[in-house]
């Protein structure tokens, strides 16, 4: 038995569930590319440094290594594609305006993660490099929108904050890298108690807006709070103004914005707004976005850049399960006429499964629910027979 039993959070994708992600891909990969995003597909395994150069801690140790057997360097297999678009905006297309991107592949992560709470997510996503402007946000975000209707989830709440709140606290109240990084951690966990020890000997007025904001999250009222009770530093100014600036340009969509202060995810590896997409009956975020412009520092060519990415088998592994489309069983028969109707089925999108002779499989593992049958010298659809 052991010869077929998988690694811990690796599966196999059933036919239903398979079917369902493909379809799905394909529709999405679509809407990406009316939008003007030009599909690329990077490789799977690329030297580390290219992987998770400027992306952070978290990314390195979520990051499978091996050892190249040509050259000897180490590789990865890609934990996530965004520092791979990066890459190929940045050296492949060397674009001097806008360039949009979008992806749709396997990544292999060293812990389960997302909905599907599996090593292996399937990342589908899309990204904007070359325009620093709060308008390229708002388009991702739309966009990211968009795709999830088109998944058929609706009731959507998206979550926006900005790093650069905690960023520009951390810098007034000079802040060493590990009293920022334990910070982090309890503003994610929203200790407020730890977050008061934690600030103990920094500036009086920069420990209480750390404090402030683990409170500092809920409707469009948070941004008029945090106005009123954090101290008046430029960075804090501007990411307050894009907020609002999102909030009033995503205000014509049928969304529940809300707004977290302390919710830094990702914060070692974006630069500036940085939103999350929720749903009733998901237990997490069903997509995860924001700005990373120093990203591309990393090779060699500084861009501005935004985008977002979903685990889109996580996704429809969450969703609710729905019947998988039933097919057409036809009889093994010579007929041409029979022969044109089921082209001209299959042509049409259906599903036709010819039977074999002496076969004896059950019509469950046929997923027929119809059949062609000869009546009146036509070939016709009929309700298949139990």
């Amino acid at each position: 038995m052991r010869n077929w039993l998988l690694p811990e959070f690796i599966e196999d994708v059933m036919p239903a569930e398979a079917s369902r992600i493909e379809s799905l891909r394909r529709q999405l990969l679509d809407l990406f590319k009316v939008h003007g995003y030009q599909y690329v597909i990077p490789p799977t395994l690329e030297y580390v440094e290219s992987l998770i150069t400027g992306t952070g801690s978290k990314l390195d140790t979520a990051t499978f290594k091996v050892v190249d057997q040509l050259t000897g360097r180490m590789m990865g297999i890609r934990a996530d594609t965004t520092p791979q678009a990066a890459r190929i905006d940045a050296h492949m297309l060397n674009h001097k305006g806008v360039s949009r991107l979008c992806y749709a592949g396997t990544v292999l992560r060293t812990k389960p993660s997302g909905l599907a709470h599996t090593r292996e997510p399937l990342q589908v996503g899309a990204e904007l490099f070359g325009h620093a402007g709060v308008e390229s946000d708002v388009e991702i975000q739309r966009l990211m929108i968009q795709a999830l209707k088109l998944i058929a989830i609706n009731d959507l709440h998206v979550d926006f904050s900005h790093v650069g709140v905690f960023e520009s606290l951390i810098e007034a109240g000079n802040v060493n890298q590990s009293l920022e990084n334990d910070l982090h951690a309890a503003l994610l966990s929203k200790d407020k108690t730890l977050v008061a020890n934690l600030a103990n000997g920094l500036d009086a007025a920069i420990k209480q807006a750390l404090i402030d904001l683990t409170d500092l999250n809920g409707d469009l009222g948070v941004l008029a709070r945090a106005r009123a009770i954090l101290p008046t530093l430029p960075k804090i100014s501007t990411a307050l103004e894009d907020l609002a600036a999102v909030a009033e340009q995503l205000s014509d969509l049928d969304l529940d914005v809300g707004f977290d202060l302390s919710e830094l995810r990702g914060y070692h590896y974006h630069s500036g707004l940085v939103f999350a997409a929720y749903a009733q009956n998901y237990a997490g975020p069903l997509a995860l976005g924001g700005r990373y412009d120093e990203v591309g520092v990393a090779f060699g060519r500084a861009r501005p850049a935004t985008g977002f990415s979903l685990d889109l088998r996580g996704v429809v592994t969450a969703l609710q399960s729905s019947d998988s489309i039933k097919g057409i069983l036809a009889p093994v028969n010579q007929d041409d006429a029979l022969k044109a109707k089921i082209e001209a089925l299959r042509n049409a999108g259906q599903i036709v499964v010819q039977a074999l002779p002496n076969d004896q499989t059950s019509l469950t593992e046929l997923n027929c629910d119809k059949e062609l049958k000869l009546q009146q010298g036509e070939w016709q659809v009929v309700p298949l027979a139990e």
